[in-house]
């Protein structure tokens, strides 16, 4: 039995299968249409969540599964005090497959040892997301063909953002990647993912202010909203969410085949106009995170 709780627990070859099914599963849906047929995901989320927990369900509904769970910690026995290892040695006898979302680092990590079924960390924190960075991941596959040879931009909270933390870990595994690091000092990457990853896979990357002086360079631009629930000081939220706003004025420099992508829910760091824009990807990549996280439950319960 095996679960998924970062996403460096997957070697390329296992990203580049999960792709590879993703893509066969958008050209012919109906072969995969009762896969899980008599299957159960159950989805505890202790956090609030709209695309991630919604896109799990889907998954499993368009396998032929079904699904139970709660979307909130206080529909749970966890508001009378239950253990997350109490609780999922209760609902791994009742489903095939969880899928967690936790506030706490190292949530699903715990939950993974006391379950009888795979886990799915469906985000801990502000420490892992593999499975939106699967949905990145193909997204990128889609509109580049590859993951080598590319000039990786990411904007906006890169301290507290966890999809960026798994981004870097899953493309710093490929040839020739070079990451832009665009931030305001306060929400600058953490130290020890320069040091345990980029540093110590000799793999370029520049910090930077400016999100206009960086624009031109790149392939990929990934926008993040600032998260006021990962500031303990109100003040410090206001005064950097609005720091990066992406428009139209600003993609005049950007090259004519940049992806803009961004994990959403977006605030305002991206116009709406940009929506419109053929570079924009991220309602793509919500789209896509269904698709991934339909191979992914394919691959945990060893369904051909």
């Amino acid at each position: 039995m095996r679960s998924l709780i970062d996403i460096q627990e997957l070697t390329t070859e296992e990203i580049d299968e999960l792709i590879a099914v993703s893509k066969d599963i958008i050209a012919d849906p109906a072969k995969y249409a009762e896969k899980c047929k008599g299957k159960k995901l159950a989805t505890l989320f202790y956090e609030p969540s709209t695309r991630t927990r919604l896109s799990f369900e889907a998954a499993m509904y368009e396998l032929g599964g079904n699904v139970l769970g709660f979307a909130a910690a206080d529909n749970s026995s966890a508001s009378k005090g239950e253990s997350v290892a109490d609780t999922v040695r209760v609902v791994s006898g009742y489903a095939d497959i969880i899928a967690m979302r936790h506030p706490k680092e190292g949530a699903p990590l715990v939950a993974s040892m006391h379950s009888l079924v795979p886990i799915i960390n469906a985000g801990d924190g502000g420490h892992n997301h593999p499975t939106q960075t699967l949905a990145d991941l193909l997204t990128i596959h889609r509109e580049k063909g590859r993951f080598n040879n590319l000039t990786v931009g990411l904007c906006g909270d890169l301290k507290f953002g966890r999809t960026v933390h798994s981004l870097i870990g899953a493309m710093s595994r490929y040839e020739n990647v070079k990451f832009v690091l665009i931030s305001p000092d306060e929400l600058r990457i953490p130290g020890y993912i320069k040091q345990e990853i980029l540093d110590r896979k000799n793999i370029e990357y520049v910090e930077t202010r400016s999100l206009e002086e960086a624009i031109p360079d790149l392939d990929i631009l990934y926008m993040t909203r600032v998260q006021r629930e990962r500031f303990f000081n109100e003040d410090d939220y206001i005064r950097l969410k609005d720091t990066y706003i992406l428009n139209g004025a600003k993609l005049k420099k950007a090259k004519s085949d940049l992806s803009i992508l961004h994990p959403l829910p977006r605030v305002n760091e991206i116009a709406v106009e940009v929506d419109n824009d053929p570079r924009a990807c991220y309602f793509e990549q919500t789209l896509n995170g269904k698709y991934i996280r339909m191979a992914l439950i394919l691959k945990l319960l060893g369904v051909q």
